[in-house]
């Protein structure tokens, strides 16, 4: 049985919404960074069998297949097909899973998995522009509450017992470890420079922009309430609408060796479960008890959790049902501070991940992400 090992992993910056980022086509925004993993490689883009290509909003400028779309607009060649996948905010971590699971089934030597969301270009809520209510009549017979994310994180906050004070210095929290991170130059190595494309601004964004410095409890607690009138969620404590892709480079061992390329790390354990599409965001916390059963692996050995941040209760609550050592969770700060562009979170958290691995010597990071529909993907990552 061939092993899933990753060789490279790249990302580009994430933009703030109408930032830096929203002057590239989600397209180019790809190809861009699918052009900067083999480079940053050294290996031939011919060689990839496939490119499985996460993305929440295919609609408009991101339809199509934007996989497909992305790898001719990079200049490969026509030979190598794309892929794109919906499994909501997980899309890219998805996708990673794919690719593994592919390798390892011998269906691929080389695969590229990640993802790209263009939330500037193409708001959430596009892909239903055409009307009609994507739920069915024995599906809302099931559940009569309307699943709504804003109003799941509202009743993670109650059930968990979290004050509006605990949200706020948790997301407080979250910036001061991103600018941290940033500024000693942690994601520097990840990141690849990207162009703009549209229009007469000639630029290289090169920095993550929704890092936010010097906030307090005082001015964040100013913030209005986004989805209950005396709610606890608002945006400070929510994740930012961003732009951004990222990508990882995964090989059999063997083809990795073929080419005389060093592995990175190894997929170690790959799982997904689902729960309660209402409250919608507590999935992570039977998707990590279940990797970390089916791994064989004591949370005391897991030296690094990545769990987005797409509210602030969602690790918050994970922390407190887990127990694990929060130093070791989110430690360069997550979508809080850095932003969420839906379908390229997952790939751009395992590169985050996957650096501080490297950087820090850790040989076990595990990622979970909260996704549409009450689901989320599970990733345990080895490092070689």
């Amino acid at each position: 049985m061939a092993e899933a090992v990753i060789v490279e992993a790249v990302r580009s910056p994430v933009g703030k919404r109408n930032g830096g980022l929203s002057g590239v086509h989600p397209g180019d925004l790809s190809a861009q960074v699918l052009n900067g993993l083999v480079e940053r490689a050294g290996v031939d883009p011919s060689i990839v069998d496939d490119v499985i290509w996460g993305c929440v909003m295919q609609a408009g400028e991101q339809a199509l297949d934007i996989a497909r779309t992305a790898v001719l607009t990079a200049g490969w060649p026509e030979s190598v097909p794309g892929v794109t996948v919906d499994r909501q905010c997980g899309s890219s971590q998805q996708s990673v899973h794919f690719a593994a699971a592919g390798v390892v089934a011998g269906h691929y030597d080389v695969v590229v998995a990640g993802g790209v969301e263009s939330m500037s270009r193409t708001p959430m809520g596009s892909s239903l522009a055409n009307g009609g209510h994507p739920y069915p009549e024995a599906f809302r017979g099931r559940y009569p509450q309307t699943p709504n994310q804003g109003v799941g994180a509202e009743m993670i906050a109650e059930q968990w017992g979290f004050s509006r004070t605990d949200l706020d210095q948790f997301s407080l929290g979250s910036h001061e470890k991103a600018a941290a991170a940033q500024d000693s130059g942690a994601f520097d190595d990840q990141i690849v420079a990207i162009r703009q494309t549209d229009g007469a601004q000639d630029a290289v964004i090169l920095k993550d922009e929704g890092i936010r410095r010097g906030g307090t409890l005082e001015s964040i607690g100013k913030i209005k309430p986004a989805f209950k009138e005396d709610g606890v969620i608002h945006a400070g404590n929510s994740s930012q609408i961003s732009d951004g892709s990222a990508a990882l480079l995964f090989m059999s061992a063997e083809k990795a060796k073929s080419l005389g390329l060093k592995p990175l790390a190894r997929v170690h354990t790959a799982v997904l479960a689902g729960a309660d599409p209402v409250i919608m965001l507590t999935a992570p916390i039977p998707a990590t008890q279940k990797a970390l059963q089916r791994s064989g692996l004591s949370l005391d050995e897991i030296g690094v959790f990545e769990v987005n941040e797409a509210f602030a209760p969602v690790p918050m609550a994970w922390l407190k049902d887990i127990g694990a050592d929060e130093k070791r969770l989110n430690p360069n700060g997550g979508a809080v501070a850095l932003g969420h562009p839906l379908g390229g979170s997952g790939a751009r958290i395992m590169t985050t991940m996957l650096y501080h691995m490297r950087d820090k010597g850790i040989q076990y990071g595990l990622q979970t992400m909260c996704e549409g529909g009450g689901q989320a993907n599970a990733t345990i990552l080895e490092l070689l």
